[in-house]
């Protein structure tokens, strides 16, 4: 359709990402980068003390008298659950549902209470 002044009238809404227009699933893979490089470094930790079970001497008190399969699970669990913390929120924030908000709760809690209770079994 052509307008009087010669250019071209525009079928898209105006603004970008940042008015609200964006992708919901680009919004959730940047949400879930922004997470992922917060969580970079504990994830890296984790995953040290998993493999190296020597570093359970560190720690002193009951954790250093803790199993070391016991030791090793619990950093393999908490270092599965920060890499898995940044697909959970992209996830529920491209969805943006209720019925996706309660699954990544659900998901969540079930990772907390399993670090509690192997904290609770072999570590604390």
């Amino acid at each position: 359709m052509r307008m009087a002044s010669g250019h071209h009238q525009q079928d898209a809404p105006h603004g970008g990402v940042l008015s609200g227009n964006g992708s919901p699933g680009l919004w959730g893979a940047l949400l879930g980068l922004i997470i992922f490089a917060f969580v970079a470094v504990p994830i890296s930790a984790a995953v040290r003390f998993a493999t190296h079970p020597a570093t359970q001497q560190l720690f002193g008190g009951r954790l250093s008298e803790a199993t070391t399969g016991g030791y090793v699970a619990f950093w393999w669990i908490v270092a599965i659950l920060l890499f898995a913390l940044p697909f959970l929120v992209g996830w529920a924030v491209a969805k943006l549902s209720g019925k996706t908000l309660a699954i990544v709760g659900a998901i969540l809690a079930v990772f907390f209470i399993a670090i509690l209770i192997m904290g609770q079994l072999f570590v604390f």
